[in-house]
């Protein structure tokens, strides 16, 4: 049964006769009327409010050179009415509870002057939606403080958290109790999880507040109710407008963990070129690298260049983000055991480079001897076995330096990635995004010829006929046949640079893909570029599927190359390009720009949650200088320029959404007899398939939500909130491409509904399909290789001989070395995990609490629940359906990335809310 409450109904058995509560028929439960008892003080003193509101007030407010909050309530207040406040806090996720309560007494210091005259614990004032008509500032309750390591009431409620009562005085026509400010007196940061009045009133705090001699204001915290910024009651517009100043700070200082101030910079934290030159690295953001801004530190500048900021060196981030953005309790020890299992992962190998003197290199018998209940002869090397036998290990404990068995790993160490397999790979891996229908044969670049050379392609009709089933090429473009990877213009600027680089070798590489009758793709032509050299080597030469033993290792090379330029524009440019770093100036506006009172704000925080530790995670370790990113893939030092120039030619925020990319891409046209206003062009593409479920779902809940919320244009266009949160989004955290011409205008409900459809998308379903499968489809090396070390050998290169040979041996002798391999494993081991606390899309929880007097709100989400749930079932049901060959059939992995739900770890599905890893 689904009941729709206005306000909770907790503890309402105790107060039946309670002479301060009234009796109201104001709850729905399944379409019948039901009787709520609500508290007396709402009575006389509540009025429907207007939705005008004056910004000379607010202006006026913000001006008085008194703060209200700071004045004392004494004979203002009468004390005729107590009403309860249940507040549940934590100090650690980590900390026993008995403990924790064992150490309150301790929490303060008797010798400190602040609490010499102040009760020791939290206080807290609750604040009227109303002003008092003698002072017309709000009305205010007095102030009470709670020490509860005193309290008999205190209860433990699980993870470090308990909960006490506290006793609040109020007066008889107070009215709506709209905000509460709470003051930490005690000495070690506490978090704040929820405030509940008399089980009625809901405050959703989720915040730390820090000790009252560090912090010198009140916290403000806001009821669960939503207002635009223009039917804010009078007695909270002070309120809203002051938090968000608070929390936007002035520009200026060095950030200190305990601060919550939101503010912008560009990325000029990734080198450190005061250890030497060779660790310099230029900024991203500006007219030279273009690139979206990052969450302002304030840290002080190197000595050897005032342009760039001093790094952080550690292993869990340690870089400013706003307090309540910082890694709690099983999330960040979740990651922490990650660490600690890579670190153990890495043993073997290192002891491997440390016995033999020099990197060694992959091959079969170390290769295989990585993974978990992989049986093959050699299980390990010899030096793997002497060394865990000198350690005197269990054969459990053996298992600890092993990784996990891939999904996608073959049967057999000699076996690479098969031609069907590359092709399904494009629409089901973990890559689906770069895949294009081929408009034009041969392919034309893009880049200057004056500087690359001509633009003409060297694919020719002869190279690829054979393989169109008997069809001419005109016939295959026109039936919609041939398909490509290109990834040509986006390497061939950096190729010169990063083939410079010690062993890294690479190719500007394009692929071309025939769609068969049974709805597969297959390779038919390979063409490899590089930049014009004076070395004689050729520019370009082409590989087709191979007839004979030296072709056949020819192709599999040339794959390796495709998949290792796949795996660096998937990691740089659609993983932390279009997701990580263009998100984060979105999170950054709604912080400083929407107050938590916001409708937009509320249905966005559960999307942006975690995002900036993560982030700041990645400037620490993983696109730093001589980071993850730098050492596992082939562009190495050039990496995040690469991803600028992406930034700068190709990314557009108006066609982030699913259906606007599958249309730029050729892979979809607009038909409005299909299902979701599309006809795919590849019938079985997974990722597109199961994307666009979730893709209208969400459409489907932004636009409830924004129709309730804004009625009208005009709503959206005098929302001053939401103008200037879209506003300075675009124009300050997206500086570089603020005069583009495609940004959306934010003038009705249904581009807010667009806007807030792609945000949703981006942060959820789209960097669930990026991310969650990097360990499946990566960890096996061979497959999916993100470095090479060897270009293709030609006849006359001196190495040539040793290929012609021992082509495997030349092979694994391309691919990265053995610690290489266990390094980058370790690393997409911890990226593709999900924690035991991570919240998926879909789920409901205390949506009656969050949403006070929004029934219609309230059945939205449960109905988004729902469809989630068939979402789930329906992508379940497709996995086995043998009709679909590229998620079903013999050894074909189900795609399962957009599945919704997940168990903790490295599953391969699971859409979490927000970018979480």
């Amino acid at each position: 049964m689904l009941a729709y409450f206005s306000y909770s109904h907790d503890g309402m058995t105790t107060l039946d006769n309670d002479p301060k509560y009234r009796t109201t028929p104001s709850i729905h439960v399944c379409g019948k009327r039901s009787v709520c008892k609500v508290p007396m003080f709402l009575s006389s003193g509540t009025k429907k409010l207007k939705t005008g509101c004056s910004q000379k007030v607010v202006k006026a407010s913000l001006a008085s050179a008194t703060d209200f909050l700071e004045e004392e309530v004494k004979g203002d207040v009468s004390s005729s009415l107590k009403v309860t406040a249940t507040v549940s806090v934590r100090i650690s996720k980590e900390v026993d509870v008995v403990k924790t309560m064992m150490k309150l007494p301790w929490l303060y210091s008797q010798n400190n002057s602040l609490y010499e005259s102040v009760e020791k614990g939290v206080s807290l004032q609750l604040i009227s939606t109303e002003l008092s008509p003698s002072t017309m500032k709000p009305k205010l309750s007095k102030e009470c403080t709670k020490d509860w390591s005193k309290c008999t009431t205190c209860k433990a409620n699980g993870a470090g958290g308990f909960s006490f009562e506290v006793e609040m005085l109020i007066d008889g026509d107070f009215g709506e109790p709209g905000a509460i400010l709470v003051r930490n007196y005690y000495e070690m940061e506490l978090y704040v999880e929820t405030i509940s009045l008399e089980g009625f009133f809901h405050f959703s705090c989720n915040s730390w507040i820090q000790p009252a001699d560090t912090s010198k204001e009140k916290r403000i915290f806001f009821s669960n109710k939503a207002y635009l910024p223009s039917q804010t009651p009078k007695g909270l517009r002070y309120l809203r407008a002051k938090e968000l100043k608070n929390k936007r700070g002035d520009g200026n200082g060095h950030r200190l963990p305990s601060d919550r101030i939101y503010d912008y910079d560009t990325y000029n934290d990734l080198g450190n070129p005061d250890k030497g030159a060779e660790f310099a690295r230029p900024t991203l953001g500006g007219e030279r690298n273009p690139h979206p801004r990052r969450c302002r530190t304030g840290r002080p500048t190197t000595s050897t260049d005032i342009r760039a900021e001093k790094p952080v060196n550690t292993i869990i981030s340690s870089t400013y983000v706003p307090r309540d953005e910082a890694l709690e309790g099983t999330r960040r020890t979740d990651i922490l055991k990650g660490i600690w299992k890579g670190v153990l992962h890495n043993i073997p190998p290192m002891v491997e480079n440390l016995s033999s003197g020099k990197e060694v290199p992959m091959d079969c018998s170390n290769l295989m001897g990585l993974y978990r209940n992989v049986l093959q002869d050699g299980r390990m090397s010899s030096n793997m076995h002497e060394m865990l036998k000198f350690l005197d290990v269990s054969e459990f404990t053996e298992e600890m330096f092993k990784f996990g068995t891939p999904k996608s790993m073959p049967r057999n160490s000699t076996s690479y990635i098969r031609d069907d397999e590359l092709g399904r790979q494009t629409l089901a891996g973990v890559n689906p995004v770069s895949l294009e229908k081929l408009k034009v044969f041969p392919p034309v670049s893009k880049l200057d010829p004056s500087t690359y050379g001509p633009p003409e392609s060297d694919l020719k009709e002869e190279h690829i006929i054979s393989h169109l089933d008997g069809m001419s090429v005109q016939q295959a473009l026109d039936e919609d046949k041939l398909f490509i990877l290109d990834y040509h213009d986006i390497y061939l600027p950096f190729l010169e640079r990063i083939n410079a680089q010690e062993g890294r070798k690479a190719y500007g590489t394009r692929t071309i893909f025939f769609l068969t009758s049974v709805g597969t793709l297959k390779p038919i032509a390979i063409e490899l570029s590089l930049p014009p050299n004076d070395y004689n080597i050729p520019l370009k030469q082409v590989l087709t599927p191979p007839v004979d033993a030296t072709t056949n290792w020819l192709w599999q090379l040339g794959k390796a190359h495709v998949c290792s330029n796949d795996a660096g524009v998937h990691q740089l440019i659609h993983h932390w390009l279009r997701v990580h770093a263009c998100m984060e100036p979105f999170i950054i506006a709604s912080h400083r720009h929407l107050s938590s009172l916001h409708p937009v704000f509320k249905l966005l925080i559960p999307h942006m949650q975690h995002t900036l530790a993560i982030n700041a995670m990645a400037r620490e370790s993983l696109i730093s200088a001589e980071g993850i990113i730098e050492c596992g893939f082939t562009p190495g030092k050039y990496s995040t320029e690469m991803a600028c120039a992406a930034y700068r030619d190709w990314w557009r925020f108006d066609l982030e959404g699913l259906p606007e990319d599958l249309i730029r891409r050729g892979m979809a046209v607009p038909d409005d007899t299909q299902p979701h206003g599309l006809r795919l062009l590849i019938e079985d593409y997974p990722y597109a398939n199961d994307g666009l479920l979730i893709w209208s779902a969400i459409q489907e809940l932004v636009q409830a939500y924004v129709t309730h919320f804004y009625p009208n244009e005009n709503d959206v266009i005098s929302d001053t909130e939401l103008q200037s949160w879209y506003s300075e989004a675009t124009n300050v955290g997206h500086a570089d491409v603020r005069e583009a011409n495609w940004w959306p205008k934010l003038c009705t409900p249904s581009k807010l509904i667009e806007i807030l459809t792609i945000l949703i998308w981006t942060s959820s379903a789209q960097h669930a399909a990026l991310n969650f499968g990097q360990y499946h489809f990566g960890a096996y090396v061979p497959n999916r290789p993100p470095l090479m070390r060897k270009l293709i050998p030609q006849q006359y290169d001196l190495e040539y001989a040793s290929f012609i040979a021992d082509p495997e041996g030349y092979f694994l002798a391309s691919l990265p070395s053995l610690f290489q391999t266990t390094r980058y494993m370790a690393v997409i081991d911890i990226i593709s995990a999900h924690s035991h606390e991570e919240e998926y899309l879909g789920e409901v929880k205390d949506v009656c609490t969050k949403w006070p007097g929004e029934p219609k709100i309230i059945e939205v989400f449960y109905r988004f629940s729902m469809t989630m749930k068939k979402i789930e079932n329906e992508i379940k049901r497709r996995n086995i359906d043998p009709k679909l060959r590229n998620r079903c059939g013999a050894g074909v992995p189900p795609y399962e990335l957009l599945i919704p739900t997940s168990e903790p770890g490295v599953t391969g599905r699971g859409v979490p809310t927000s970018i979480t890893i």
